[in-house]
């Protein structure tokens, strides 16, 4: 029986470390996929606001010489400027260093993209530290009665 004891001496040791390694890397994945998800929502909001704001370049002059109509046509270039002035505004460019954005448009919805890099909070050796976060939003312009 002494024998058997003393093969087994520190495997309880091992099995320790083995369980502390595993919990840190749970840990690890956890506090970066929480960053990530944290700068996603704030990206989400920054271009929710952008394409409500975008959706205001209605092509002002043909409304006020034909109306309305069916459809409300969204002018391209003021829907992008509309965006840009939101995102100026905001203050986006010193919250997300690294903001870039994008800006689509059809006749009646536009599209705002919002990208940002963000710093994992860890690293171990050979994961990226750095990952690319997007944010997405659209507006649709509806005429009713």
């Amino acid at each position: 029986m002494k024998e058997f004891a003393r093969r087994e001496r520190g495997q309880t040791s091992l099995l320790i470390i083995g369980f502390a390694i595993v919990i840190l890397l749970m840990v690890v994945v956890v506090v970066d996929a929480s960053a990530a998800y944290l700068r996603r929502q704030g990206l989400d909001t920054l271009a929710d606001g952008a394409a409500l704001a975008a959706a205001d370049g209605v092509q002002e002059s043909s409304v006020y010489t034909q109306g309305l109509g069916e459809r409300a046509q969204l002018d391209p270039a003021i829907a992008r400027a509309y965006a840009a002035e939101y995102l100026a505004a905001s203050g986006a460019a010193r919250k997300y260093g690294g903001l870039s954005y994008s800006v689509s448009t059809t006749t009646d919805s536009v599209v705002v993209r919002v990208t940002a890099p963000l710093e994992l909070p860890f690293s171990p050796p050979g994961w990226p530290r750095d990952a690319t976060i997007t944010g997405t939003a659209a507006s649709y312009v509806a005429v009713s009665d």
